[in-house]
């Protein structure tokens, strides 16, 4: 949508005078309201201010609010680790959301690259998604508004909202980059969690009970060291897990359980760092019978054991690399061969959204890898494979309107009308969507038109 088109020129200057009080009111002495909203995180704060200029009476202050909100309800889901790269612009408020499955124990970090002509704020939000439809996310993370980075330790396992919005009329390209990461160190010595070979959940004991842990088979004597400072609460031998150390994580309130060890290193009430060694690696306890491996587990105070693989894996896979055009980013594109399918996700394993008929126009709102992030005619936005569409710079053929017809700035009945083009002009038709032309007049402007009933773009 041309949100530029809606306004006049008045209600523009209105908005560029709020903005100019916004910005000198944010150096000022706190008041005693500001003493009630001090725990608000910058997006509220920012929202705050906006109200007090009486910007959210505007169109365009609207749009900017409903764009934050927006963003949570329609988030495309991603894989990570993800990278996108595409445009905001400055006339039409916007905000990204993201959708991804997380894990207790790991860390979600989001790195954003602004390129402006000028400095902007830029809000960068972790939700925790709701259960229920009905139900608000639940907000659990910020960064200030001059980080370029934010992360977020994920206490539960359910999928998190990530929201990116630059504040009103500033725009220019973006990066964004998310990632997950554990929150331990890696608990044996030169070893990842490709050494795992027993997870949690594993039968023990002909399926009397389940592994609470993970296994990570290591030559006897490998250094197991802490995976977090702590103080070591216990140094023990059982039956079960033969010689044993518990390292108590009180910054994260749990304590680390690290058992069949070879020999026992510390002792009860030492403070320890990350990487100090704790024991060696053997096969001591219920053990004796299997190679040597530290059975590694972690327990959260008064909740008992949760899955530590999450807590300690790191991933091998690269951070993909953005592959796509990202100059076509706030340009047109069209499906070049005779179908493509829009997905859900940047991946063929991924649901389609639509499939859609040769030459239908699509704008470019960003990228990943060889995906183009598409905004479809009808608003949604979704993922198309580079292979399948093409600039829609060159026409697909050209025509003489016979009569008097508007310019829309939307494939829809009731778009705002940019301009009049006359009968007898020359328009170049760059694509097709239902029953309108995605085209461009003899001064260079494009925008809709309701089909005419001709063959152009068929």
């Amino acid at each position: 949508m041309s949100y530029m088109n809606k306004r006049n020129n008045s209600n523009f200057a209105w908005l560029w005078f709020g903005l100019v009080l916004l910005l000198a009111n944010c150096g000022g002495k706190q008041t005693l309201r500001g003493v009630f909203t001090k725990n608000q995180t910058p997006y509220e704060r920012y929202v705050s201010r906006l109200k007090d200029a009486k910007l959210t009476e505007t169109a365009l202050g609207q749009d900017w609010i409903q764009a934050g909100q927006q963003a949570l309800q329609d988030s495309i889901t991603v894989a990570l680790p993800f990278k996108e790269t595409g445009y905001f612009a400055a006339d039409e408020p916007k905000a990204l959301g993201y959708r991804v499955n997380a894990k207790r124990g790991e860390r979600i970090t989001v790195n954003l690259d602004m390129k402006t002509r000028e400095q902007a704020q830029v809000f960068l939000d972790i939700f925790e998604a709701s259960a229920s439809p009905t139900d608000p996310p639940k907000h659990v993370a910020s960064a200030d508004t001059t980080a370029t980075s934010l992360s977020y330790e994920v206490e539960e396992d359910q999928q998190h909202l990530v929201r990116v919005q630059p504040e009103l009329l500033r725009g220019g390209q973006y990066t964004v980059t998310i990632q997950a990461e554990p929150t331990l160190a890696f608990p044996v010595q030169g070893k990842t969690s490709r050494n795992i070979a027993s997870v949690w959940g594993d039968e023990r004991d002909g399926g009397a009970r389940r592994h609470e842990g993970i296994d990570v088979f290591a030559k006897r004597g490998t250094p197991v060291v802490a995976s977090a400072a702590g103080v070591v609460s216990r140094v023990s031998e059982t039956p079960r897990g033969g010689k044993v150390v518990w390292l108590a994580d009180v910054k994260h309130r749990q304590s680390l359980y690290y058992a069949h060890l070879d020999s026992q290193l510390v002792a009860p009430g030492q403070r320890v760092q990350v990487g100090d060694t704790l024991g060696l690696v053997g096969n001591t306890g219920n053990a004796i019978t299997t190679a040597p491996h530290l059975h590694f587990g972690v327990y959260r105070f008064g909740l008992g054991a949760t899955n530590p693989y999450p807590y300690v894996h790191l991933t091998d896979k690269p951070v993909p690399g953005v592959k796509i055009d990202t100059s076509l980013a706030g340009n047109w594109i069209r499906v070049a061969s005779k179908a493509g399918n829009v997905r859900f996700q940047p991946s063929t394993k991924s649901n389609v959204y639509q499939t859609l008929p040769q030459h239908t126009p699509l704008l470019v709102v960003g990228g990943t890898a060889d995906w183009y992030r598409v905004a479809l005619p009808d608003g949604m936005e979704a993922y198309i494979a580079s292979s399948v569409v093409e600039p829609a710079t060159k026409p697909v053929t050209y025509e003489k309107l016979p009569v008097a017809t508007e310019l829309l700035d939307e494939a829809h009945p009731l778009a705002a009308a940019k301009m009049s083009l006359t009968a007898g002009s020359s328009i170049a038709v760059l694509g097709r969507y239902q029953d309108f032309d995605l085209v461009q007049s003899e001064s260079g402007e494009t925008g809709w038109i309701k089909d005419n009933g001709s063959e152009a773009g068929r």
